[in-house]
């Protein structure tokens, strides 16, 4: 039952007044803005690196991807770590580590040094990230629950739209050879400022009762070796002839390694310990397909917005900051439509994530026909007008997906669970944007060769990156419906919030 506006709710050991609970869960969400903003925004300053430091492309594909890989790779044990000792700690850890690592990329002056700070940022990013959704989780419960991954669903959404353009913008404003430094340098400002207000609002959510903290160190080593070698080969997917075809045995070594971690799991959850992945949680329905439809929902949205993006820059010649302009309806829609289905999930559930997919579906398709037969003056501003339509749609998805996910998930738990569901969507996040990247530079190569692509290359390349969005957002929507039948086959069960 949730409580009453005039009762003052409490976690599992803090009592908490209103105004204090909403002031942590501002401090949480804005903090998590900030790490989603630092996986688009770097991406419209990959050609001024390169003309700065005189990058590779190897070097190139790690600045942008070393993120991802050790943000994925921290996030599982650093859920852990929350759960059993303190998200707040913790939180304050990954915000000092994150602002000392976004000064040493905005100070970097070669391609190795850049490379390590954005590694280091990656793992930081992992380490605060679990805090915030297990705070929120614990912190809220019933409809307040879903009001608050509302707004956490519709700020995610303005920070993945938002990048590109606020890079963009600031490249302009730095300049081609430091305007790229900028993108770290605002980091810390911010970064210093969320330091302070968490040790000012956050609360301790649990008395310490010195309790050991279970880490299960061989399953974390085989965790660190299933995740690389499931990333490792999509990271360095770009399309190009010359990518190396002997990074797909990466999989086979991640089919091995996923089957030993599997495996010792099981046996040091059956001696009594605590397992790094309780793979008990996914025996819960609610949780288990909600992770599945995040996880393929966010193997198709970052792709779309590169794939338009590279589309309206290379195809349209649009300058990158008026190309991520494209994104804002959608940002701005998917505000709003995170913030409807926030409030609207507990009364009509899995069907609102449906609709939502169905949406945006609609909406990818509008994009790839709008690209192809309109003229290149007008299509900007009718792509424009469709990605808010999407807009809808991804608010739909993201905030109310999340409630329901969590929505049977034990508050102790809440960290690891945010944590592992956090994880899908990065490693879907890399498999999505590569499959994507493949299939665009892959139909220009086939085309032109080293020729000079046409409007009617791009065409196609477009065209064919974004048939995978559409695959992986099927996928998204047969699970959703899939879900909404198995429901009505089984009785209704309570939200475990305690």
């Amino acid at each position: 039952m949730s409580p009453s506006a005039s009762t003052a709710p409490s976690t599992l050991s803090i009592p908490l007044t209103n105004p204090q609970r909403w002031r942590a869960f501002w401090v949480c969400v804005s903090v998590a803005a900030i790490t989603i903003l630092d996986l688009t925004k770097v991406n419209v300053a990959v050609p001024s690196i390169e003309a700065s430091l005189g990058a590779s492309p190897t070097a190139l594909q790690l600045v942008v991807s070393g993120y991802v890989l050790t943000f994925g790779l921290a996030l599982v044990p650093f859920g852990r770590i929350g759960d059993q000792w303190s998200r707040r700690g913790l939180f304050i850890i990954g915000l000092a580590l994150f602002t000392l690592a976004s000064a040493m990329c905005a100070l970097a002056p070669d391609p190795t040094t850049l490379m390590i700070g954005r590694l280091v940022q990656g793992v930081a990013a992992g380490i605060q990230m679990p805090q915030v959704i297990g705070t929120i989780q614990q912190l809220f419960q019933g409809k307040e629950r879903g009001r608050a991954f509302g707004l956490f669903g519709a700020t995610i959404g303005i920070s993945t739209a938002f990048g590109p353009t606020l890079g963009g913008l600031l490249i302009a404003l730095g300049g081609p050879e430091d305007g790229w430094r900028w993108i770290f340098w605002m980091n810390v400002p911010l970064c210093l400022a969320a330091i302070g207000l968490a040790i000012w609002v956050l609360p301790s959510v649990r008395k310490r009762d010195g309790t050991r903290i279970e880490l299960d160190p061989v399953g974390v080593f085989l965790f660190a070796i299933v995740v690389i070698s499931l990333m490792w080969p999509f990271l360095f997917t770009t399309g190009s002839p010359d990518d190396n075809p002997a990074r797909w045995w990466a999989l086979a070594l991640f089919a091995v390694f996923g089957v030993l971690f599997f495996l010792w799991e099981r046996r040091y959850a059956a001696s009594g310990r605590a397992p790094l992945v309780p793979f008990g949680l996914f025996r819960i329905a609610s949780y288990r397909n909600g992770t599945l439809i995040a996880a393929s929902y966010f193997t198709a949205a970052p792709a779309l917005f590169l794939l338009t993006t590279l589309f309206l820059q290379l195809g349209l010649g649009l300058e990158p900051v008026f190309a991520g302009m494209v994104g804002i309806g959608f940002a701005v829609i998917s505000a709003v439509g995170s913030w409807v289905g926030g409030n609207l999930v507990n009364r009509f559930g899995r069907p609102l994530v449906v609709i939502g997919l169905a949406i945006i579906l609609v909406a990818v398709i509008a994009l790839a026909v709008v690209a192809f037969f309109l003229p290149p003056e007008i299509a900007p501003y009718a792509m424009a007008g469709v990605m808010a339509v999407g807009g809808l749609g991804g608010g739909l998805v993201i905030a109310p997906n999340q409630t329901l996910a969590l929505a049977d998930i034990p508050v102790r738990d809440g960290g690891l669970a945010g944590s592992v569901g956090q994880l899908g969507q990065r490693i879907g996040s890399a498999v999505g944007t590569a499959v994507g990247l493949s299939l665009f530079y892959s139909t220009i190569y086939r085309e032109v060769g080293n020729g000079t692509p046409t409007l009617s290359t791009y065409h196609d390349a477009y065209a064919f990156g974004m048939g995978a969005v559409v695959f992986f957002l099927l996928i998204a929507l047969v699970l959703g419906i899939l879900d909404i039948f198995s429901r009505r086959r089984e009785p209704d069960a309570e939200p475990a919030d305690a």
